[in-house]
């Protein structure tokens, strides 16, 4: 039973799906037409599709747009062409892609569009990042968004910015990944890279005009279970720089109530960071950012205060792994020495799990103020959320009370 259970994940799956699919959008005797062809790679000298789907034993092939285009109202979709993880490059592949794979790097790059301003890392697994984090170099990039999160980093989609270079590949090929996408790799890096046989290894050259996709819009489409389908456009963050970050305020009983003082330029930069990675994360979620860094990630949970606080004890988690980790070679799980595990808490509960002085992103506005409650508590200096709730007055006394600052969005970041 066990070699069945392993063989299941290293079986590709015959999959019937035709060479070409073609959505038609039919206003009377107005017809659009979307038409797609089925991607293929060159494996081991035969072509392959996708190797299966969200699990082993799921058919699934993989679609690019191939010609047509769609316009509805004052939306236009993405010109044909304009290729990303579609038309993927496949350098190395011990085992070729699956949906999953896919997805991964589908979401990385949904998030990378909006951050090509510096180098930039983003790691994702199950469809949300798990770090991601900006520097002055790719190396030091990747380092911290690994670090943010190394345990759920394993097996993960590393997503870069820039070319890869040879003391940034060293550092992937030291860690386990599932794929790596990037818009280039300089000499020598594929040779590191090969040290994991299995890694799936993409160029995506398109990836240099990445900042040109960041206002683009595809349809979205969602399949119910009874075989319908829900078309909707995709999310753009309207909110991309500082001016588009108004301080909190609003009015109650004639009366404007407002946050006492503006962010600094760290603060606004950690915001922005933030909100731009949280088009990436699924819904409810709550983020705390810290130097352009994910320092705690909380998603898909039901209620806001509940995601607040998993993204805060992620954030203790993490850190104590972090430590634990630089210190031992050790996870933390696995150190079996208590006084080194008391002494790692204590260091952490008195950094209060590297909180204070971060920012918090919401993905929507805080309904009362025991949801902000739980990052001011922690240090949090600075909040960015959409704003429009009945009791915004209640969550601007709140940061005011903390000596904190806080923007409104505008504009809710949902993603399901």
């Amino acid at each position: 039973m066990a070699e069945d259970l392993k063989k299941m994940y290293r079986t590709v799956v015959a999959e019937n799906f035709p060479p070409r699919m073609e959505v038609h959008f039919v206003d009377g005797d107005a017809r659009q037409v979307l038409a797609y062809e089925k991607v293929t790679w060159e494996v081991g000298g035969e072509r392959k599709g996708l190797r299966y789907g969200e699990n082993p034993g799921q058919e699934a092939a993989l679609y690019r747009l191939a010609n047509g285009n769609l316009t509805l109202g004052e939306v236009t979709t993405l010109a044909p062409g304009r290729w990303l993880v579609s038309d993927a490059e496949l350098l190395q592949s011990g085992k070729h892609p699956g949906k999953t794979n896919l997805t991964d790097a589908d979401n990385a790059l949904n998030i990378l569009r909006y951050l090509t301003d510096s180098p930039t890392a983003i790691i994702v697994k199950h469809n949300n990042p798990c770090g991601a984090a900006q520097a002055g170099s790719l190396e030091e990039a990747y380092a911290k968004a690994y670090m943010a999160d190394r345990v759920a980093a394993f097996g993960g989609c590393i997503a870069v910015s820039a070319s890869v270079d040879k003391a940034t590949a060293e550092a992937i090929s030291a860690q386990y990944a599932e794929v790596v996408v990037a818009p280039d790799f300089e000499e020598g890096v594929l040779d590191i890279l090969a040290q994991r046989k299995n890694l799936r290894v993409m160029a995506i050259r398109n990836m240099d005009r990445l900042a040109s996709f960041a206002s683009q819009r595809v349809v979205d489409f969602k399949s119910l279970m009874d075989g319908g389908i829900v078309a909707q456009w995709s999310f753009v963050p309207q909110a991309r720089k500082k001016e588009d970050l108004p301080l909190a305020t609003t009015t109650h009983q004639g009366v404007e109530i407002a946050v006492n003082r503006a962010p600094t330029d760290s603060e606004y930069a950690d915001m922005l960071f933030g909100w731009l990675v949280e088009a990436g994360v699924t819904s409810n979620s709550v983020l705390y950012i810290k130097d352009r860094c994910t320092v705690g990630i909380g998603t898909g949970e039901q209620d806001r205060v509940g995601v607040a606080q998993i993204a805060r004890d992620k954030a203790y988690r993490k850190l104590a792994d972090r430590y634990c980790f630089q210190e031992t070679g050790t996870s933390y799980n696995d150190l079996s020495d208590p006084d080194q595990k008391a002494e790692i808490d204590d260091r952490v509960a008195r950094e209060k799990g590297g909180l204070p002085g971060s920012a918090m992103v919401s993905d929507a506005f805080f309904p009362f103020r025991d949801g902000v409650m739980v990052g001011l508590s922690e240090g949090v200096t600075a909040v960015i959320q959409p704003g429009g709730a009945q009791n915004d007055r209640d969550v601007i006394a709140a940061v005011n009370e903390h000596n904190a600052t806080m923007v409104f969005t505008g504009q809710r970041s949902f993603k399901h």
